[in-house]
């Protein structure tokens, strides 16, 4: 699956999209940013704190829970604010 990094997420891990293959102990959004944590000081500093991270799959914004099964592209990025 494609993924995309957005904004300070990006910044911390270097790059702004790669091609990933979870495990399939990665079930939902939750366990993909554990695993991608997991993958290197890099992608710990990004993911820290997993719960101001937003996520969207195929251009959808999700929840945590939210199932990857069949995801083309999942995206990344920290809370947004408006102006």
């Amino acid at each position: 699956m494609r993924v995309l990094y957005f904004a300070w997420v990006r910044e911390r891990i270097g790059k702004a999209e790669e091609s990933v293959e979870p495990p399939a102990s990665a079930a939902t959004v939750a366990d993909l940013i554990a695993w991608l944590a997991s993958r290197g000081e890099e992608y710990a500093h990004a993911f820290e704190k997993p719960g101001v991270i937003r996520a969207a799959i195929d251009k959808v914004h999700v929840k945590p829970e939210t199932a990857i099964r069949g995801a083309k592209e999942i995206a990344f990025f920290p809370p947004m604010t408006g102006g």
